[in-house]
């Protein structure tokens, strides 16, 4: 009797991305590219807008904050939308909006016409960003090859922001200040050609309808929060920082037990909560929230030490900064491989590690070799970023479902968007607190240049003009040590957050 046994079925590995893929890569890349070269770009503009505008110092603030506030609150309900109507469509209207409202924003009249277009430039901003981080994932089925995508796309981030200081510098040298918005027009539609030639079309099979209740709560969670972190962080405890926070609190609890409600009832929620139960993906959000508190804490007191104590010009501090960002690009590749051998539970937190070295060397900031540490701490930070971060948004991916792509894209860009409002306002508001304590303004100066000095290092610069003899040189000297001394304690925080955080990833996933 002869024995039979079932025919074994063939085991099929994910088919290899061709070349299609590539280019579409190539094309995503751009997107990435060109929103961090608008987050670093505008700080570096800002006195050529005052300038030309003369917008009060409430108007200045909306001007930076209304961008990172609308784009947090919006990328959520982006990336849901994008798993509903198409990843590429909202891509495309992304896209689409994008550029026109640079190319108007490019032209505005005044500062409030400037804080509108900012504002919806965060609206179409959110389109971007979780759509082509979905995207990538339908063109690579691989994992080795998506983890190689992942990596490029990341380096987007860097490359933007290393572009962006010496782009503007060089455009705010020969042109106008609305040339750093007009940039973003030839770019836009270099892809409104470009992706639907390489880009397929993915959404959920069968997608829910939206959610109008669930987007409401999620930006009633989201825009309070953010705006209440930059109270706190400017004003310190206030009622109305608190009454923001409270608000989003509130509607953030309300829209996890709407979500969960509508789950258990077989619907679909806006957010599918769920996503959260994987240590994998919490972590990993919490790592991306750290590598951009991280980058922005470092660029906040970075850009003003080299343009404002050592007196370099917006170009030539960005060419300080350049190898550090150049690493990150770097390392990020190199991430890719070593993911062949090393768990998520052993890079991420050497990333993160890398990078709280990078802010203990500014300790030493106070030396004759400010330039060569400078250097030294971006080269510490980028490469600790390049190496947390293209892991960290693969292990995203991964851990999502692929009809939940866009959602889980959004949760990984949210957490980039809140570490970098943490970074400037937690790391910001320590080194204005010991700035403010520790400078010295001559009794000579009048009342308002004092308390502008007493302010910021960039007040106390601006009023070294007003004032004259001896005084001024006092001043400069008081407020350019005071705001070295600031910056010591604040790498030290830095420092402080980022070993935290490393411990945090390896203890949630020492069973992984």
């Amino acid at each position: 009797m002869t024995a039979t046994f079932p025919a074994l079925r063939p085991v099929t590995s994910p088919p290899r991305a061709g070349r299609r893929a590539w280019f579409g890569l190539a094309v995503l890349f751009l997107p990435t590219l060109i929103v961090a070269v608008d987050n670093t770009v505008l700080g570096f503009a800002l006195p050529a807008i005052s300038a030309a505008l003369a917008p009060s110092a409430t108007q200045l603030l909306w001007l930076v904050d209304i961008y990172p506030l609308v784009l947090a609150g919006l990328l959520v309900t982006m990336g849901t939308l994008g798993d509903r109507i198409g990843r590429r469509r909202t891509l495309m209207i992304g896209v689409s909006g994008f550029g026109a409202v640079s190319l108007a924003a490019s032209f505005a009249p005044d500062a409030v016409y400037l804080v509108g277009a900012r504002a919806l430039l965060g609206l179409f901003g959110a389109m971007l960003m979780p759509a082509t981080l979905a995207l990538l994932r339908t063109l690579f089925v691989d994992r080795v090859q998506r983890r190689l995508a992942v990596a490029i796309w990341a380096t987007g981030f860097a490359a933007g922001a290393a572009l962006g200081p010496i782009v503007g510098g060089v455009l705010l040298e020969h042109f106008r200040w609305g040339s750093v918005f007009l940039m973003n027009v030839p770019v836009m539609l270099a892809l409104l050609v470009l992706a639907p030639l390489v880009l397929r079309e993915s959404r959920v099979a069968v997608p829910g309808r939206l959610d109008p209740i669930g987007v409401l709560l999620s930006l009633l969670a989201m825009v309070p929060s953010v705006l209440a972190i930059k109270l706190l962080a400017h004003d310190g405890p206030t009622g109305t920082a608190g009454l923001a926070l409270l608000v989003g609190v509130v509607a953030g609890v309300l829209f996890v037990r709407r979500a969960r409600a509508k789950l258990a009832a077989g619907e679909e929620p806006l957010l599918d909560v769920t996503l959260f139960s994987s240590p994998v993906l919490r972590l990993s959000a919490l790592a991306n929230a750290s590598t951009m508190f991280a980058l922005t804490g470092l660029l906040f007191f970075s850009s003003q030490y080299l343009m404002l104590v050592l007196d370099l010009s917006p170009l030539a501090a960005g060419e300080v900064l350049l190898p550090g960002f150049v690493m990150t690009m770097l390392a990020g590749l190199v991430a890719s491989r070593l993911a062949r051998y090393f768990s998520l539970r052993t890079l991420v937190p050497a990333g993160l590690l890398l990078a709280a070295a990078g802010f203990l060397l500014c300790l030493g900031l106070g030396g004759d070799h400010g330039v060569i540490v400078l250097a030294g701490a971006s080269v510490l930070v980028g490469t600790g970023i390049g190496l947390s971060e293209t892991i960290t948004n693969d292990a995203i991916l991964t851990a999502a479902p692929a009809n939940r792509a866009g959602s889980a894209s959004a949760v990984s860009e949210t957490a980039y968007e809140i570490g970098a409002v943490l970074g400037t306002a937690v790391l910001g508001s320590v080194l204005t607190a010991v700035y403010r304590s520790a400078v010295e303004v001559p009794a000579s100066v009048a009342p308002l240049d004092a308390d502008a000095a007493r302010e910021t290092l960039g007040g106390a610069v601006a009023t070294v003009g007003n004032v004259s003899g001896g005084a001024a040189e006092t001043l400069l000297a008081s407020a350019q040590a005071a705001f070295v001394d600031g910056v010591g304690v604040t790498a030290l925080v830095g420092a402080v957050v980022m070993v935290a955080v490393a411990v945090t990833v390896v203890v949630g996933l020492r069973s992984r």
